[in-house]
């Protein structure tokens, strides 16, 4: 009876420890994931294990960041090893297995990256934008990180001097990368040898297909090597990228350390996936079992079979094939330069240009000619085909409960304005789901670099519109100057760079002037003639009339329904404070 006992005990011990061996195996030096079913993995933001045993970093979700730690930190700058000390980082190697699936390879999100971070570092307050969720604006470069990252990046971005929309970066507490190169890899000839004829380029949002990155680095040379290729294909001989760099200058001494990754969509649409993860220290990194790997997902409608065969003759067929040929070719042609178009949009005339005339000007809007990327779409440089005049075509996504009639007609409006402040406006162009707006092209910078740039001029607040808090949400400027002047402290409003260094009754005048013309009733908002008035001080400023709601709030019932004459009054305003409450909690 007790051997029985014995057996069947020893039969679920086996089966716990089969469990766990295929999540993934690890000791205190080592770990190997061939597939993440069952595995504990620290995980936040949008990261989650899938059924089918993929880790999904992200889901095609705007504005997403996520993080994936291997729960067990180790020791870089001294340990187990009795040759390694306090001063010297340790040698360690990670391999890992991922794909991005993005359904447009130009537009796709930023990336993932492989980073080795103090196991009490926070990405809280990290940006899930071209930060990739490692950093924020103001963490971004800071040595207190004392991070080592390796980039996967998919978008190119000026502000960190990216070379191209599909490189491979080493990143020392900054996504200003030391070392980076465009995506690929070196393939042996047969004598296991590789050179500059052998390079290969890879693309890293290539759609249904899975690559493979080694990260090693060497405690005594000091070597900091990157290697990937196609799966099931070995490591190449010769790594894509090296960089000599001492890690002890970065990595604290004696603390511990967590591995694992990084991934942010920004504005456009993309999935990033790791399929296996293995790592060591003081040697090479495990071998992932490429055949347990779970298999991608699809990311695009599945093609539709090919039409078979119903005619009698072949002649027929061919007609038939030719014909319908011909008939996607012509409708490619006009679909790829195809506009939308609406019936109030006459009014507007000749602002209105046509979207072929954009597309060639910029080159079909290539990465090359992209300069400058924000929040609400990205600005290409061109020059018109017709008038060879130099222009900025911004590309904006939209959403028809904007209301985009009135949003032309106001961007319009301040387009017929003219003033050596100001960037002409040329015209517009819709088409699908963007707006694309035509300026005359400026060569010195963008007005991002001067209001926000770390010099001494700041057009009062030198705050973005929409600011970031450390708590990972979102405030809007207008709705905290609203709060400040509701509270009587709206010069705490002002710049603090300026260190008191202006008229404070222009101050109030412009702070208060911004409120009104901020207004989301159309009504309470001075025209620009007013405006021009009330800055030059031949008529006196309205006082503001008092409100229980953010001008948020307030925009988000006047999309509702709610009568713009009730909601100007304050008495009205608290007597609907249940639906507005209903309201707020669809921000």
């Amino acid at each position: 009876m007790h051997l029985h006992v014995k057996l069947i005990c020893l039969l679920v011990l086996a089966g716990a420890s089969l469990t766990a061996c295929s999540a993934g195996d690890s000791n205190d030096d080592q770990f190997v994931y061939s597939g993440f079913t069952g595995s504990n993995l620290t995980l936040d933001g949008a990261a989650v294990i899938a059924r089918t045993g993929l880790l999904e970093l992200t889901n095609g979700t705007l504005r997403q960041k996520a993080h994936a730690v291997h729960p067990v930190p180790f020791r870089l700058r001294g340990g187990s090893s009795s040759s390694s000390s306090s001063t010297v980082t340790r040698s360690f190697s990670a391999s890992f297995v991922f794909a991005i699936l993005c359904p447009d390879v130009d537009a796709c999100g930023h990336g993932i990256v492989f980073f080795v971070a103090p196991a009490n570092h926070s990405f809280s307050g990290a940006f899930p934008s071209q930060y990739i969720g490692l950093f924020n604006s103001s963490s971004n470069g800071d040595a207190a990180n004392h991070l080592l990252g390796v980039e996967l990046d998919t978008d190119q971005n000026n502000e960190f001097r990216d070379i191209d929309g599909n490189h491979v970066g080493v990143d020392i507490n900054s996504l200003t990368s030391i070392n980076s190169t465009s995506a690929g890899y070196y393939y042996d000839d047969n004598n296991g040898n590789s050179g500059d004829h052998g390079f290969r380029n890879l693309t890293l949002a290539s759609h249904g297909k899975a690559m493979q990155v080694w990260v090693d680095y060497n405690g005594t040379t000091k070597q900091i090597n990157v290697a990937m290729a196609p799966l099931k294909m070995t490591k190449p001989s010769r790594p894509l990228l090296s960089s000599t760099y001492d890690l002890s200058t970065v990595f604290i001494a004696d603390e511990p350390y967590m591995v694992g990754f990084s991934s942010a969509t920004g504005s456009f649409n993309s999935r990033h996936y790791v399929l296996g993860w293995s790592f060591a220290m003081d040697g090479p990194a495990p071998a992932i079992d490429i055949d347990k790997l779970s298999k991608l997902p699809r990311f695009a409608p599945k093609h539709k079979p090919k039409m078979v065969e119903i005619i009698p003759t072949l002649a027929t067929a061919t007609f038939i094939v030719a014909l319908g040929i011909v008939s996607v070719l012509l409708i490619w042609r006009r679909m790829r330069y195809a506009e939308l178009r609406e019936d109030w949009e006459v009014e507007f005339g000749p602002h209105r240009l046509s979207y072929k005339d954009l597309f060639h000007a910029t080159d079909g809007f290539k990465s090359m000619n992209l300069v400058g990327v924000g929040g609400f779409g990205r600005v290409y440089k061109g020059v018109l085909p017709s008038s060879k005049l130099e222009i900025a075509v911004k590309r904006v996504s939209h959403d028809s409960k904007q209301g985009m009639k009135e949003f032309i007609a106001e961007v319009l409006s301040i387009g017929r304005l003219q003033h050596r402040n100001l960037v002409q406006l040329l015209g517009y162009c819709r088409r699908k789901g963007e707006l694309l707006l035509v300026y005359e092209y400026m060569t010195n910078g963008s007005l991002d670099k001067h209001l926000y740039s770390e010099g001494d001029k700041r057009v009062t607040c030198g705050r973005r519109p929409i600011m970031q808090i450390p708590q990972d949400d979102q405030h809007v400027l207008v709705d905290w100057v609203l709060e400040h002047w509701h509270n009587g402290s709206i010069i705490e409003t002002v710049d603090t760079k300026l260190q008191g260094n202006y008229n404070v009754d222009e101050v109030y005048l412009v702070l208060k002037l911004g409120l009104l013309c901020s207004h989301p009733v159309s009504n309470a908002r001075p025209n620009i003639r007013q405006v021009m008035k009330y800055l030059n001080g031949d008529m006196a400023m309205p006082e503001l009339v008092p409100t229980h709601h953010s001008f948020h709030t307030l925009a988000l019932m006047q999309n509702q329904g709610f009568d713009s004459y009730v909601m100007s009054y304050p008495s009205s305003m608290a007597s609907m404070s249940t639906m507005s409450n209903n309201l707020s909690a669809q921000r």
